[in-house]
């Protein structure tokens, strides 16, 4: 049996330093397992959707957008910021009408990631979209996206090649894979 509090820290006093529209960064001071204290700093986040929309005829359809922090254009499944609170399945649906312009008539369940578990909490739900329904929504005033759509195998490709590399879409295009695979 593995002893957890041999790992754990606990938090004993938060300090904000920064809130924004979609960050929230804290200092926390925490206790160690060997009883020492350190500090942490942790950016608080909503967390996110990530979906891979998958055609009839077994495409993919993803999104091209400049991504400041990156500097450049990343080629990234369809993905957004929960709302405080908004239901995952729903968070799905609604970007992917935004970005997209289609309905999911069905969402699996692939999994989720921590983005960069040691400073942020972000976590991701990711999702294989299927029976795709032509019900766009308007992007948000501030985004600019080209959809694209490509194969299965190119996607994949995409991947190896380096032309992906955000983790949400290498995750969820490898999990769909996965999925797939057992299907």
């Amino acid at each position: 049996m593995q002893n957890d509090d041999a790992l754990i820290e606990v938090e004993i006093a938060a300090e904000d330093i920064y809130k924004g529209r979609l960050l929230h960064l804290q200092r926390k001071q925490v206790r160690l397992p060997n009883g020492e204290t350190a500090q942490r700093e942790i950016i608080l986040h909503p967390g996110a959707v990530a979906m891979v929309p998958r055609t009839a005829d077994g495409h993919i359809l993803l999104v091209r957008q400049f991504r400041k922090a990156a500097e450049r254009i990343l080629l990234e499944v369809p993905a957004g910021t929960l709302t405080p609170g908004e239901d995952v399945w729903k968070a799905a649906e609604r970007e992917l009408r935004e970005e997209i312009g289609y309905r999911p008539d069905k969402l699996t369940k692939l999994g989720g990631i921590f983005v960069a578990p040691g400073y942020s909490t972000e976590y991701i739900h990711l999702f294989l979209a299927e029976g795709l329904i032509h019900d766009p929504l308007s992007l948000d005033h501030d985004e600019f996206i080209e959809p694209i759509i490509v194969t299965f195998a190119e996607a994949l490709a995409k991947i190896a090649s380096g032309e992906i590399e955000d983790a949400k879409s290498i995750s969820s295009l490898l999990l769909t894979q996965q999925y797939l695979a057992k299907s």
